[in-house]
């Protein structure tokens, strides 16, 4: 006690230099007879990386959220890998594989090509710092690259680790991970867990608990917060008290996360198969104002009871089906669901203004876009999907048949399709219109002719003309050509009231004669 208060007078720290006080774990070892994990929910690559970096001579183990997944018997979507050799070490035993990454140096290794291609993420144990001991900048991982080169471990003004690339043992490297349940690391040659921070008790107790002081992680990475909404969403945990206490008084840490950054982890929040309960997790915490630009403008304006919120609704419960389901989810055709009546809205105005349909559609998708999502990392990709997606929407309504043909031969076709059920779902096109789509994607060469030919022989609602005054002794125009007929249809004449209330003559519109078949040249007006 005496040597404690004699170095805090010399302001000295009880951590060595260079440290701060390690939340301090021990090393427990978890056979299978006591964890379950069914080795057949193992990756082949995973488990050929983690045996080829121990016929290395190094440590080397599945980590982190994959090591949960398998705890609770579930297949990972992911599979990462912790050792203690550097990226370079790494690198060197796999013929595909290539260091990424600034922030955190890491080793992707790369199987198959194309899309079937595979990334297996292989990470270096990391020492657990003491945000004191780093160098400090101004700004963040953009103002701030002149300044951060050369340097392991920067942090910004507010204590967020913008660089962390010291290496460490493997007791610190689980002690700077976030909660205790993704701090386990598994071996899949010994089938043995080691667990630091009693990961595995937390995990069946369902609770999410920080590891060390949840207020210093915090600060460390501000996103942490958003990955406590996400995961208590995602596997519908309870936050430990000491964990959820600092949480809301912290929210203005994100403020100082780059914007690309705080895209990705709201397109995540909504796309982890649970995208409503984690609607209500980002309500009960505060952060559906002035955290994620985009949510915040579509909650705004999608008011209870509204189509708006039905159709935000339904889309992000299709997505939670298709994640169920093991299906591919794209975060293009979510936000495009999101923005939609934004999109509308726009077209509509400028067609009202006399813009043609088509180029007004564009406008208002450029529009949206540069409102709601702005210069992102990404971008282009993104609104790439979601301008296919949206100019699709009027072409399902021309069911010609080179049209329909050629639509459904579109690379996006089933997104399109996908989102035109959902607009039918809400009432904004009639459900037979999907329900043709839908037996048109789906049908034969023979059913598919049936299906265009019912388009053709259905009725044509009649169009309504204007008025016609009658004709004077001389008519003002010449009669159209019979092959005129059917384009004239529904172009007459402008008919032009006078202050009193009486019709007085119209305007004639030119029309441009088609030339008759055989070659023979148009009748001169």
């Amino acid at each position: 006690m005496i040597r404690k208060i004699i170095d805090k007078l010399l302001g000295k720290s009880g951590a060595p230099s260079g440290k701060t006080a390690i939340p301090q774990g021990r090393r427990v070892e978890i056979p299978a007879s006591e964890h379950g994990i069914d080795p057949a929910l193992l990756d082949d690559r995973a488990v050929k990386v983690v045996g080829t970096l121990q016929q290395a001579g190094y440590e080397a183990y599945i980590v982190g959220g994959a090591v949960r997944d398998l705890l609770v018997g579930r297949r990972p979507k992911d599979f990462d890998v912790a050792t203690n050799a550097t990226p370079e070490q790494v690198k060197s035993l796999f013929r595909r594989a290539f260091i990424i990454g600034r922030r955190f140096r890491i080793v992707h290794v790369v199987f198959g090509r194309g899309r079937e291609h595979e990334v297996i993420e292989v990470s270096t144990f990391r020492a657990y710092m003491d945000a004191s001991a780093a160098e400090q900048v101004e700004g963040n991982e953009k103002t701030a690259k002149g300044e951060m080169a050369g340097k392991s471990h920067v942090v910004d003004a507010s204590g967020r680790v913008l660089r962390d690339n010291v290496w460490g043992p493997q007791i610190e490297d689980a002690a700077r991970r976030d909660f205790t349940i993704n701090a386990m690391y598994y071996d899949p040659a010994t089938q043995v867990v080691v667990d630091y921070h009693g990961g595995l008790k937390d995990l069946r107790a369902q609770t999410l608990r920080m590891i060390g002081d949840p207020a210093t992680r915090y600060r460390e990475d501000p996103v942490r917060i958003l990955r406590v909404v996400r995961f208590a969403a995602k596997l519908g945990f309870k936050l430990e008290a000491k964990t959820e206490k600092p949480l809301r008084e912290m929210l203005g840490l994100l403020a100082n996360v780059p914007a690309s950054r705080m895209f990705d982890e709201m397109i995540k929040l909504l796309q982890t198969g649970h995208a409503l309960a984690s609607l209500e997790q980002i309500r009960r915490f505060g952060l559906d104002k002035g955290v994620f630009p985009v949510l915040d403008a579509v909650l705004r304006q999608a008011a209870p009871g509204s189509v708006r919120e039905k159709f935000l609704n339904l889309a992000l419960a299709d997505t939670d089906r298709r994640v169920g389901e093991g299906k591919p989810v794209a975060p293009s055709f979510l936000l495009a669901c999101m923005l939609w009546h934004d999109v509308q809205e726009g077209w509509q105005r400028l067609k009202d203004g006399g813009e043609h349909p088509t180029p007004a559609l564009a406008q208002a998708i450029d529009a949206a876009f540069d409102a709601r999502i702005g210069d992102i990392s990404g971008r282009g990709k993104l609104a790439t999907d979601m301008r296919e997606i949206w100019m699709m929407q009027p072409r399902f309504e021309r069911r010609g048949g080179s049209q329909a043909y050629g639509l459904v031969d579109q690379p996006r076709f089933r997104a399109g399709f996908d989102f035109l059920r959902l607009r039918a779902d809400i009432g904004e096109v009639p459900v037979e219109l999907a329900e043709w789509w839908e037996d048109f994607s789906l049908g034969s060469d023979e059913e598919r002719e049936a299906l265009v030919q019912s388009v053709k022989d259905a009725p044509r609602p009649k169009r309504s003309r204007a008025p016609r005054r009658e004709r004077a002794a001389e008519p003002a125009a010449v009669d159209a050509a019979p092959t005129e007929t059917a384009d004239a249809e529904g172009a007459g004449e402008d008919v032009v009231v006078g202050e009193s209330g009486e019709t007085t003559a119209p305007r004639k519109r030119r029309r441009r004669r088609r030339k008759p078949a055989g070659g023979a040249a148009p009748v001169a007006e």
